[in-house]
Order: C-alpha cells, then structure tokens, then sequence
C-alpha cells in the first residue's frame, strides 16, 4: 500500500507525480519561448525554478518511500538533468556564469551517479536519455572550458553508440552517430593549439591596457552582444556554430586564480537546489564584473534576427553598447553533398535533442519583413540585390531579401549605439552604412572580401573558421596558421614570448589612441571597455599582418577596414606598427612571409 502524507488521504507517489506533470508543463512552456520575449522569460524561469525546486526536496526527503512506490532510478535523473537544462538556459539568456557552473555541477553528479545506467541496454528510451543527456554535458563542458571532461564525455559517447547499436537496431542510433560526427569534427577545428591560452578575458594573462584617460565626451560599456554565423556545412556543434563559439567566449571574463578550478560537485544532488546555487558561487570570481549579456542565434529568419536586435536595442542601458557579430556568406545557391550539411543535420538534431540549449527562434510564416532608411544609396543596395547579392545570406532559399541581412536593416537601429563586426565576402557593402546613421555613429569592422592564399595546406574557411574572427580572438594562433606555422613545430617559450610582445605593443597603442587629437569619438567613446578596446587593437594587428604579408601585398581586397578610420599613427604604414609584425615575424622565424620596408629596424630590447 502507497505511503500516505501525514494528516491526509493524499500517497505521496501521487503528490510526487503531481508535481512531476506541473513541472513537465512550465519546463515545455519556457522552453519554446521566444529569445525576443525577454521580460517575459525572466518572470516564468523563476516560477519555473521554483517548482523543481519544490519537487527536487520533496523526492529527497521521501526517496525511499517514492523508491517503494515504485519510483525508477532513471526518473530522478531525468529530474536532475531537467534542472541543469533550466540552468544552463537561463546561463544563454543572461551570459551569468554561475548558472553554467551551476548546469555543470548537476550535470557532473548525474554522470558520477549513474542515474540512467539501471536498464541502459534493455529500455531504448533509458538509452537516449542516456544519449541526450551526455550530448547536453557536452555542450555545458565545451562552453565552461572543461576540456578535459569534454574528451571523456565524447569517448563514453561513442562507446556507448556503437554498443547500443549492436543491442538495438542500428537504425535506431544514426541521428546519434551524426551528433558525433559532428562533436569530433568541431575538437578537430577547435584544437588545443586554438586553446593554448583562454579565449576570454584573463586578468592574468591579458595585458593591463590602461588607456589612461580617453578624449571623449562619454565612455561605453559592452552590456549586450548578437552573434550569429550561417555557412553551409560548416563546423558546429549542436546549434553553436565554431565562429559563434570563439566569439561567445571572447567576450567573458575568464575566472582567475583557482576559483575557477574548483567543482561544487562535492555537494552532489543530495542538497537542495537553492544550496547547491550559494555552494557554486565559490567556483565564480567575485572581483570581476557581470558579462556582456550574449544572444547566439543559430540560422535565424530575418524577421527573427531583426525583432531580437529590436528587442535588445529598446533595453539597451544609455551607458551601454551593443556588439553585433555577424558571419555569413554574400552568396547563395551553394548546395554541399556533405551529410553533415545545412538541413539534414539540423532536422537530426532537432528530433534528438530539441536544440533547447541555444533557445532557437522558430520560423515565421511571413518572412517579408524588410526595413529601408530614406537615404537613396542604402536603398538601391536593396532593389539590386537580387541580380548582385549585397549583403549576408542567411537562408537557402535564392536570391530574395527574404533570406539576406542588407546594410540598410541595420541602420534604423543605429538610434543606439552599434558596435558591428562583418565578416564575410560581402563585407564592404557595410561601409554604407558609415554616414547614414539615425542618430549614433556606429562603430565598424569589416573582414577582408577575399581570404589571403595561407601556406598552411591543412587550413581553409570550411574546416577551422574565419581567420578573420580568429585574429580577433586568438590573434598569436592566427599569424601562425597565416605563416604556415604548425602546432608540432611550436615551442612553449616562443609562443610566450609572441604573447608577451604582442600585448606590448597592444598596451602601446591603446596610449596612442587615448591621447589622439584626430581619434573619432565613437572609437574614444569605447577605449574604457575592456573587451571592445581588445577587438579593436587585435583588428590593428590583424590589419597589419594582413596589409604586409607577402602574397597579398597592398591588395585592398585582402585587407579588412573599419570605419571611421583610426589615426594614420596606427595604420599598416605606420613605422610603430610595422615593427610590431616584423618582430612578431622574427619570434617565429617567418620574416620570409611578409613585405617591409627596408629601413625598419628591430629593437634590440625585444
């Protein structure tokens, strides 16, 4: 007979199971909610939060009467990894790193204790929770930096998909093989030599650019940020894109000292909920400041792209600045064989996993939305798109504006202050929009139209990345792969060294441009913040190396820009910034693969 709660009629299996379906329910409702609907998800996940929280201590309290009436193992790990989802959604909502902590500690303990392992081979559905919950810790890992862990988790995973194919039907498990497939792919592009260094920003290892006191009437911070990539068949997992994914972690601050080191797994899933959130907090860095709040679009409509840019601009703080990172090709009509590719293996992972981690935005019926500002040159960019493509394709579907990110969709936002980063093929049309701002000059940086020829012969776009984007965030490992520099031939000691030096030229000239007379405001108006001055010095970097490198030298089409332009103290013809690539060249031995000037000589104090 069902153990009865004290002073009713009521079992305590059917109090449990009542809380099960209130929670299935609410958890199903915040899981579809839109990424623009803001206000209205941080007013349910704490509704939500509370009802697992309710349910977690009531199975803790009565495990061994609920374990009598029948209560499965499985089942109290479906609970555990359905509160690590809520974390680690709640973490791609607000860029808070203790929420991802927090996905991780749970995560952690479901995989310790073994919760699906009871009935694995003999419950197809116990095996792809199984499946669906080591694909979700993989993704928390990757996000958290847990390399280690990551490589454990995908050896478990395919181990567990080859032996679950020989117990069930193998047609059963080729969705998973797929998930696979692509997790190993992207730990090929994204390897250790990508990670030799944190990609965020480390007080330890960044160098203390102190722009000292910038000329300019107001200072900015980065308080959000839209990253978003669309190429056919290229490297991602899940819904993180491998370009997404370098700039999501470029722009957090990376814990110091052994906080980060730390796991909160120690508590287990023995506490509650609320003391498991306090206990994780000692795995966060206090002395640091909030994160830029991230929205990472996974291959959105253009109405949904431009109603979560809308909906971030209308809460933009007035001290605050938006980045918007945008990776796209500005052609069309590419179709891949690859069955990794566009559609098949989103519509894989789809079925699998319901791609709840990135919080996708579904597609509307009306994808016609188009903004056009007055100014006649923005506009004839739009009417000629069709017969030239101008802009950045997001879709597979022709040549219409139903499918392409034009220049002039952006400009009714530039009421607020932008911070746009484009890169693609087609970046140059983006320049248009410098002088047709409504009301805030924005900020921009454009890639080269055309990739540099690399020596490297194991490097292109498709398998590794933008270069672009990966000077912006690992600039060192960019001039190598540029050089045709190995991973197997790179010392410790140099690339210290390369660091080292590079972050003293950057220090130099963040002081050039804090004490510029001719520096545009909109580019002294940022100099304060510590992630957007980073971007902005590693693009003088990348500006240079690119402008100098010898099979491309002084072709502008291999070159990226910015606009406004930055003082010509600071462009690839500036002494001050020639000798930083020369230098950076003799680090590494390649001074070879780059054209400079005769009379440049080195330092000897470098």
């Amino acid at each position: 007979m069902s153990q009865q709660i004290s002073g009713n009629n009521i079992p305590l299996s059917e109090v449990y199971w009542s809380l099960v379906n209130k929670a299935d329910k609410k958890f199903s409702k915040i899981r579809d909610l839109p990424f623009y609907e803001r206000t209205r998800y941080e007013n349910y996940f704490f509704k939500v939060f509370k009802v697992y929280t309710q349910l977690w201590k009531f199975q803790q309290e009565n495990r061994q009467k609920l374990v009598e009436a029948g209560l499965k193992r499985w089942e109290i790990g479906e609970i555990a990894s359905r509160i690590a989802q809520l974390y680690y959604g709640h973490y791609m909502r607000t860029s808070d790193a203790g929420y991802l902590s927090e996905s991780y500690v749970f995560y952690e303990a479901i995989l310790t204790r073994e919760y699906f392992k009871e009935g694995l081979f003999q419950d197809l559905n116990i095996a792809n929770k199984q499946l669906r919950f080591l694909a979700r810790f993989l993704m928390v890992c990757l996000v958290l930096g847990r390399r280690e862990m990551v490589h454990q988790l995908v050896d478990q995973f395919k181990r567990l998909i080859d032996e679950c194919k020989r117990t069930f039907q193998e047609t059963d498990f080729k969705e998973w093989k797929v998930v696979a497939q692509e997790i190993v792919r992207f730990l090929k592009s994204d390897t250790a030599f990508m990670n030799i260094r944190p990609l965020r920003y480390s007080l330890v290892l960044d160098p203390n650019l102190d722009a000292g006191t910038p000329r300019a009437s107001r200072s900015l911070r980065l308080t959000d940020a839209i990253l978003s990539s669309y190429y056919y068949n290229e490297v991602k997992y899940s819904e993180l894109t491998l370009d997404s994914f370098r700039m999501l972690q470029c722009l957090e601050w990376e814990p110091s000292g052994s906080l980060y080191q730390s796991t909160g797994a120690k508590m287990g899933l023995n506490a509650p909920v609320g003391v498991s959130r306090i206990n994780s907090q000692s795995m966060n860095d206090p002395t640091l400041p909030p994160n830029p709040r991230k929205a990472v679009l996974y291959r959105p409509s253009i109405t949904h792209f431009l109603a979560v840019l809308a909906t971030i601009c209308e809460e933009l703080p007035s001290h605050g600045i938006l980045l918007l990172y945008l990776s796209a090709s500005g052609k069309n009509g590419q179709i891949s064989s690859s069955p990794l590719s566009a559609r098949s293996a989103t519509n894989v992972e789809e079925n699998i996993l319901r791609d709840f981690e990135s919080h996708t935005i579904k597609q509307e019926t009306d994808p016609s939305l188009q903004i056009t500002p007055s100014g006649q040159s923005l506009r004839q960019i739009s009417e000629d798109a069709v017969s030239t493509p101008c802009g950045l394709s997001f879709g597979s579907h022709g040549l219409t504006g139903s499918s392409y990110i034009y220049p002039s969709d952006l400009v009714p936002f530039t009421r607020k202050p932008l911070f746009i980063i484009i890169d693609s093929d087609s970046s140059t049309v983006f320049k248009n929009i410098c002088g047709a701002e409504k009301g805030e000059p924005a900020a921009l940086l454009l890639s080269p139209s055309h990739t540099p020829p690399l020596i490297s012969a194991d490097f292109s776009r498709q398998p590794s990345g933008s270069l672009f984007t990966i000077f912006l965030t690992s600039p060192v490992q960019a001039f190598c792969l540029l050089s045709g520099i190995s991973a197997s031939d790179m010392e410790t000691d140099i690339l210290t060294k390369a660091e080292k030096l590079l972050s003293s030229f950057m220090n130099e000239w963040a002081s050039t441009l804090a004490t510029s007379d001719t520096l545009h405001p909109v580019w002294s108006q940022i100099l304060k913040d510590p992630f957007l001055r980073r971007l902005l010095l590693r693009f003088i970097f990348c500006r240079a190396v690119l402008a100098l490198y010898t099979p491309v030298f002084n072709n502008k089409q291999n070159q990226p820009e910015c606009f406004p332009s930055l003082p010509e103290s600071l462009v690839p013809t500036a002494p001050a910034v020639q000798s930083a690539v020369l230098l950076m060249a003799n680090v590494f031995g390649a001074t070879s693969k780059f054209t400079l000037p005769q009379d440049i000589t080195m330092l000897e104090s470098f």
